[in-house]
C-alpha cells in the first residue's frame, strides 16, 4: 500500500497566525451565509419564472420552450450534484477554505452576469441557462467545503449543533427563495439575481480575511479519469431524468424516448466504470473504502431516501396551492405564486425549530434516535397529507407542514453530523461532497418521480374532463379536443408558474367567440380548480405513497447506522459513554487529568487512512453501541 503524508493546514497554507478561540463561530456564521445564498438560488427562480420569461419575451408553455423552462429550473441542481465531490476532493488536497473562498467569488461574478442579461428570446433563455450552470459551479464549491470547514473548526461535542444550524440554513434557503422570488419578480426580474450580489461580495471578502484552514490536508495528484467518468455518468443520468418528464411523440412523458433510455443506461454504466477506476488509481477521487464505515454508508443511504421523499414535495405543494386551493379561496392566478410561498412558511418554521435542537441533542445522545424518529414522523405527515381533501382547511394543512418541517429538521441535522463525524480528517471534504451529491441527485430524481406520478395520474382523467367541461361552456368541439389533447405537463407547468391555465391554453381568439359570461366562468377562479381536482387527487395519492415508502426505508437505514461513532476521537467528558468503544468490553475508568485515554478496543488500519511514514496508528472500530 502506498502511503502519503497528511499535513495539517493552517499556517502552512499561507496564513500568518493561528485561529483565535472564537474562530469556530466566525466559521459557522460565514459558511451558513454561503450555504444559505447557494440554496436560496436553487428555488428563487421557481416563483419568478413567469416574470423572467415575460422579461426576455419567451412563452414557457409553448411546446418547443418546455426544455428551456426545465433547464432553467434544473441546471443549477444538476451542476451542484455533479461537482460537489470533485470540489470536496480538491479542498482536501489544496485547502478547503481556499476552495470555499473561490466558490464565493465565482458565485458572485455569475450572479452579476445573470442580473445584467440584455438578450431576448431563445438567446436570452440560453444565456440565463449558461450563467446558471456557471453560478452552480460556485454554489458547488460552497456546499462541498462548508461542512468540512465546520467539522475542522468545531470539537466533536459541538459539531452536531454547528452542522445542524448550517444544514437548517441550507434547507430553509430553498423555501426562503420561494418568497423572495415572489416578492422581487413582479418588481423587476433582474432583482431575482441581483439580490445575491451584495451578500456574495460581503461573504467573499469576509471569508478571505477571516477563514483559516485548520484541518488536515492530503496532497495528491488529481484523479482525472475518476472526475471525468463521474461527471459524464451523473450528467447523463440527471439529464435523462429531466427529459423524461417532457412529452415525446404521442406519449405524455418521454420515458420511452430512445435518447432518455440511452442517457440513463449509459450514465449508469459510466458510474460503474467510475467505481472500477477508483479501485485502480493510486490516488482516487474518493476512497470507496469510506463506504465500509457503517455510520457513513447508512447516513448517506438515509439521506438519499429522505431527499427522494421530500425533494419533489415542494413542487407538488406549490401546484396544489397555486392550481387549486388558492384560486378557490379568492386569489387570482397572478397572485398565487407569492402566496403559495407564504402559505408554505410553516414548513420552514419547523426546520428552524427542530434543526438546531436536534443537532445540539445529537451531540449528547447520538444521531440514531433523532434521525430515525424524524423519518417516522415524516411518514405520519405524508399519511396525513394523503388523507386531506383537495380543498382542505388551512389550519390543519399548516399544522401538517409544521410537523413535516420538524420531522425533516430532526433527521437532517443529526444525520449530517453523524456522517461528518465518521470521516477521517483528511477525507472530510470529499465525504461532505459525496453526501451533498447523494442529496442533490436525489432531489433531481425526486422531481422526476413526483412529476411523472402526477402526470400519470392526470393523463387518465384530465383529457375527458377538459373536453366535456369546455364543450359544456360553448367552446367549439375542435378547440376543446385540441386543448384536451395537450400533454398534462402543460397544465402542471401553467399551475406551477401562476398562469391562468384555461385562458393560456384556449387563447384569446377562442375566448372572444364565446358569450361573455361563459368566457368569464372558464377563465375565473372556479372552473379550472373544480375541473382538475379529482384527477389531481389521484396523482397526489400515488405521489404521497411513494414519499411514505421512501421515508420508511430511510428510517430503517438510519436505524442500522449503529451507535454514536466519531472517527479517531476518545471518550468525551460531556458524554462519558465512550465514543468508538467496543460495547462488549468492560467500561474503563475515567482518564486521569493531562493523560490521554487509552483506546478501549483493538484497532486495525483502514485503507483510506493516510499516516506518516512511521507505522500508521490504527483508527477506532467502525461502530459502537
Amino acid at each position: 500500500m502506498r502511503w502519503t503524508v497528511a499535513q495539517p493546514a493552517g499556517p502552512q497554507d499561507g496564513t500568518d497566525r493561528e485561529p483565535g478561540p472564537h474562530y469556530k463561530w466566525i466559521a459557522l456564521s460565514n459558511t451558513t451565509l454561503g450555504v444559505l445564498i447557494a440554496t436560496i438560488n436553487m428555488s428563487i427562480m421557481l416563483i419568478a419564472l413567469p416574470d423572467i420569461f415575460r422579461g426576455i419575451g419567451v412563452d414557457p408553455l409553448q411546446p418547443g420552450n418546455t426544455s428551456l423552462l426545465l433547464w432553467l429550473i434544473m441546471s443549477y441542481l444538476v451542476v451542484t450534484a455533479v461537482l460537489v465531490v470533485s470540489f470536496g476532493r480538491l479542498g482536501d488536497m489544496y485547502g478547503r477554505v481556499r476552495m470555499y473562498n473561490l466558490g464565493f467569488a465565482v458565485f458572485t461574478v455569475f450572479s452579476v452576469l445573470l442580473s445584467v442579461t440584455w438578450m431576448h428570446g431563445t438567446a436570452g433563455a440560453l444565456w440565463l441557462i449558461g450563467m446558471r450552470v456557471l453560478q452552480g459551479v460556485g454554489g458547488a464549491m460552497l456546499m462541498a467545503n462548508s461542512n468540512a470547514i465546520l467539522t475542522d473548526a468545531f470539537p466533536a461535542h459541538q459539531r452536531g449543533l454547528a452542522l445542524g444550524l448550517n444544514q437548517v440554513a441550507g434547507i430553509a434557503g430553498s423555501f426562503v427563495g420561494l418568497v423572495l422570488g415572489g416578492l422581487l419578480g413582479p418588481i423587476n426580474w433582474h432583482l431575482v439575481f441581483l439580490v445575491s450580489v451584495p451578500f456574495g461580495l460581503f461573504g467573499t471578502v469576509w471569508a478571505y480575511l477571516k477563514l483559516r484552514d485548520t484541518g488536515i490536508r492530503a496532497p495528491a495528484r488529481l484523479d482525472w479519469w475518476g472526475n471525468l467518468t463521474f461527471a459524464i455518468g451523473l450528467i447523463a443520468v440527471l439529464s435523462g431524468i429531466t427529459y423524461g418528464i417532457q412529452p415525446y411523440g404521442g406519449h405524455t412523458m418521454g420515458w420511452s424516448n430512445p435518447w432518455v433510455i440511452t442517457a440513463i443506461a449509459g450514465g449508469l454504466a459510466m458510474l460503474v466504470v467510475f467505481c472500477v477506476v477508483e479501485t485502480k488509481v493510486a490516488e482516487p477521487m474518493f476512497h470507496l473504502a469510506l463506504f465500509r464505515i457503517r455510520a457513513f454508508t447508512a447516513g448517506n443511504v438515509a439521506s438519499l431516501l429522505a431527499s427522494l421523499g421530500r425533494g419533489g414535495l415542494m413542487f407538488i405543494l406549490i401546484i396544489w396551492l397555486q392550481g387549486i386551493w388558492l384560486p378557490r379561496h379568492g386569489y387570482s392566478f397572478e397572485q398565487t405564486p407569492l402566496w403559495a410561498g407564504i402559505y408554505m412558511l410553516p414548513l420552514t418554521v419547523g426546520f428552524l425549530i427542530a434543526g438546531p435542537f436536534s443537532g445540539w441533542a445529537s451531540d449528547r445522545f447520538g444521531a440514531r434516535t433523532f434521525a430515525t424518529g424524524g423519518m417516522l414522523l415524516a411518514v405520519g405527515t405524508f399519511v396525513a397529507l394523503k388523507e386531506l381533501p383537495v380543498d382542505f382547511g388551512y389550519p390543519m394543512f399548516a399544522l401538517i407542514l409544521l410537523l413535516n418541517g420538524l420531522a425533516m429538521g430532526l433527521f437532517a441535522s443529526p444525520n449530517r453530523a453523524a456522517i461528518m463525524n465518521s470521516l477521517p480528517p483528511d477525507q472530510r471534504g470529499v465525504g461532505a461532497g459525496i453526501s451533498t451529491t447523494f442529496q442533490n441527485s436525489a432531489t433531481v430524481l425526486s422531481i422526476g418521480i413526483f412529476f411523472s406520478l402526477m402526470i400519470a395520474g392526470l393523463a387518465g382523467a384530465l383529457p375527458g374532463a377538459l373536453s366535456h367541461g369546455l364543450t359544456a361552456q360553448g367552446v367549439p368541439a375542435a378547440d376543446a379536443a385540441r386543448v384536451a389533447a395537450l400533454p398534462p405537463v402543460g397544465v402542471l407547468f401553467a399551475s406551477l408558474l401562476g398562469y391562468n391555465p384555461v385562458q393560456t391554453l384556449l387563447g384569446p381568439q377562442v375566448l372572444a367567440q364565446l358569450p361573455a359570461g361563459h368566457a368569464d366562468y372558464l377563465t375565473g377562479r372556479a372552473f379550472f380548480p373544480a375541473l382538475i381536482s379529482p384527477a389531481f387527487s389521484d396523482g397526489l395519492s400515488v405521489a404521497f405513497d411513494f414519499a411514505i415508502a421512501a421515508c420508511l426505508v430511510a428510517a430503517f437505514a438510519s436505524l442500522l447506522r449503529g451507535g454514536r461513532y466519531i472517527h479517531g476521537d476518545r471518550p468525551l467528558a460531556v458524554a462519558p459513554a465512550a465514543v468508538g468503544r467496543n460495547p462488549d468490553a468492560p467500561a474503563s475508568p475515567a482518564p486521569a487529568p493531562l493523560k490521554s485515554p487509552e483506546p478501549s478496543a483493538k484497532l486495525s488500519p483502514q485503507p483510506y487512512a493516510r499516516p506518516s511514514p512511521a507505522p500508521p496508528p490504527p483508527p477506532p472500530p467502525e461502530g459502537s453501541r
